[in-house]
């Protein structure tokens, strides 16, 4: 298909999109939430299931805990290769803000304001109706097109990394449906992140009396604090220690964010936290150490570049300019481009103000961005692949 007939087919798409883009946000789906997660996991699978796709619910449990259930949905076409789109279902926000906060529309701004409305329904919507303005148009090149909606990518996909490694390696080409930044970039790359969580172990006593035979656990972590702030990358979000100003704390906790782009960085910053935290700060205090939800830096490749190049020449044929950035932030492209499948994110409709009270969605840029994203999977199965390894 052309331009022309991609954002034809992408517009009669819309009305639909916004129907469903309201049921969804309507929907409490905050990561552990598991009755609107499972809610807004029938809601997707029932769409896709209404859009002529093969579907399915997939338990996701970390440890054993229940963390709802992922959707799996598959369309078959007429060509060879296996497309891979990637969203997720859940947000960042508690129960209650659904309905505080409904969808509402300021028709003057052409945007839609809501809880996840960027972040990820609109772009996980996007990504289904590409699909159906890929049909529309009776163009479907993939042999499978795959949309998988996840319910645990705010907190690191800690229960889906199995089914996610499952579906990239069956993968030739990986598409992924976060929004496209609010100055509309795709996303070549993302910080590897990583939540390090350190508790110590110190001895109560008096601290008046007999403050000799306490170990301080509160001075320990106030060093250990120190040291941390000192590495690239780190931040020490959160502190706890003591119980009582009279009494020597006998233990302590921190929780550090760490962020770095660059693979090795990111091994040799996790490595010195290790270090740090069998250091002695304060004699007879210990401490122990967790990571949680380890994501490593997706940092592009020839398969990124190939995926950019091909969505250029599809933006040029509907008149838009494909950019493209290096973010901050995580997401299940990092865990997708292990696999060493091209990948691209950022193909969602543009958006802004994540996980914030005025997270937003650019209406006007829907048909637009869903043509693009029906255009690059096109572009993706008539194209040779490029050699892939990892980081692509």
């Amino acid at each position: 298909m052309n331009g022309t007939e991609l954002v034809a087919y992408a517009a009669r798409r819309y009305p639909a999109f916004l129907e469903r883009l309201a049921a969804l946000v309507a929907l409490d789906r905050g990561s552990g939430d598991l009755p609107g997660l499972d809610e807004a996991a029938r809601l997707v699978r029932a769409y896709a299931a209404a859009d002529g796709f093969t579907t399915a619910l997939v338990p996701v449990e970390d440890a054993g805990r229940p963390l709802a259930s992922a959707v799996v949905a598959r369309r078959a076409g007429r060509g060879t290769r296996t497309v891979l789109l990637a969203g997720h279902l859940d947000t960042v926000f508690p129960a209650g803000t659904a309905a505080r906060r409904p969808l509402w529309i300021d028709e003057g701004a052409g945007r839609a304001y809501g809880p996840g409305v960027c972040d990820d329904a609109g772009g996980l919507l996007a990504g289904l109706a590409a699909a159906e303005t890929l049909r529309l148009g009776g163009d479907e090149p993939y042999g499978e097109l795959v949309v998988v909606a996840t319910p645990d990518e705010e907190i690191g996909s800690p229960g889906s990394r199995p089914l996610l490694a499952e579906l990239a390696a069956q993968a030739d080409v990986i598409l992924c449906l976060e929004c496209a930044r609010d100055n509309g970039d795709l996303v070549r790359a993302r910080a590897g992140v990583a939540d390090v969580e350190i508790n110590l172990y110190g001895k109560a006593a008096h601290a008046g009396i007999e403050p000799e035979r306490g170990a301080n656990a509160a001075l320990a972590l106030a060093r250990l604090t120190v040291a941390l702030q000192r590495l690239p990358g780190v931040n020490v979000g959160l502190l706890q220690a003591g119980t009582r100003p009279n009494v020597v704390a006998e233990r302590g906790r921190i929780v550090a964010d760490v962020r770095a782009c660059d693979p090795g960085e990111y091994r040799r910053v996790l490595e010195a936290i290790e270090a740090l935290a069998a250091t002695e700060f304060v004699p007879e205090v210990t401490a122990d150490l967790r990571l949680i939800a380890p994501t490593p830096p997706w940092s592009g490749g020839a398969g990124t570049a190939w995926l950019l190049e091909l969505a250029g020449a599809v933006g040029d044929g509907l008149g838009l300019a494909v950019t493209a950035a290096a973010t901050g932030g995580c997401a299940d492209a990092n865990l997708l481009a292990e696999s060493g499948r091209p990948v691209l994110d950022g193909l969602g409709p543009v958006g802004g103000g994540d996980h914030g009270p005025d997270e937003w969605l650019d209406l006007d840029s829907v048909v637009p961005r869903v043509a693009l994203l029906a255009g690059l999977i096109g572009a993706a199965c008539a194209s040779d692949l490029p050699t892939t390894g990892p980081g692509m």
